[in-house]
């Protein structure tokens, strides 16, 4: 079946942006693994194809197979083609120890959830400065506001200690950072900007279907498209 031509230069045009941003971050951060640059870069913009996030230009990606006690958290800004942030990130306790091997979207399970994550907006909790996450990716994270899953800073998430007790401190399943990073970061990425959490079995979220979207359960208000770049620091 051949493609009319409008249709066969919008695929295209799509394909060359996905290369064009994944190559943009892998020049900013070399030392993310190109698979999970380019996942992200596809299951953000399928996320902006269906309508969620359309004017994000801040993506972070959590290579979750790598050790606790590496840096494994990057945050680029594609549009002023920066790299923000290189930092550390905490696992859930339920992942194990300093390679996480187990995730889940069940509630109680202290495990981290995988997938592509649009940031909500901040408050103040038990951990302090927070950032709510709505996960998208259905059978990955679309439990996350249920859970609770959310970014904030955690004095556990400490690199000296962990050289010593062989991982970083563990989180609930929370992506908690360092206390120091923990607000700029947050105030960086939040009001629909996006989070990928890459690892085991998130190859299949880079096909743009929309049985791996978890789209339905977002009320158009509170997709963060429209009115709210003016609220972004």
């Amino acid at each position: 079946m051949r493609l009319l031509p409008a249709l066969a230069f919008s695929l295209l045009a799509s394909t060359q942006v996905i290369a064009d941003d994944a190559a943009l971050i892998r020049h900013l951060a070399p030392d993310i693994n190109p698979v999970a640059v380019s996942e992200a870069v596809s299951a953000m913009k399928c996320a902006q194809k269906n309508g969620v996030g359309e004017s994000a230009s801040r993506l972070a990606i959590i290579d979750y197979t790598i050790p606790s006690r590496q840096q494994r958290l990057w945050v680029v800004d594609l549009k002023r083609q920066k790299l923000l942030f290189e930092e550390y990130v905490a696992h859930g306790k339920g992942s194990g120890e300093d390679v996480p091997n187990a995730f889940s979207n069940r509630n109680g399970s202290h495990q981290t959830s995988l997938g592509l994550f649009l940031t909500d907006e901040t408050y103040e909790g038990g951990n302090g400065y927070s950032l709510r996450l709505q996960g998208l990716s259905r059978g990955f994270n679309e439990s996350a506001m249920e859970r609770l899953i959310v970014m904030h800073g955690a004095p556990y998430v400490n690199p000296s200690a962990a050289a010593k007790l062989g991982r970083l401190g563990r989180s609930l399943g929370c992506p908690a950072v360092r206390t120091e990073v923990a607000q700029p970061m947050i105030d960086t990425l939040k009001y629909g900007q996006f989070i990928y959490a890459f690892g085991p079995g998130t190859a299949k979220l880079s096909s743009c279907r929309t049985e791996n979207l978890s789209l339905a359960g977002i009320p158009a208000t509170h997709r963060y498209n429209k009115g709210w770049a003016h609220r972004q620091g």
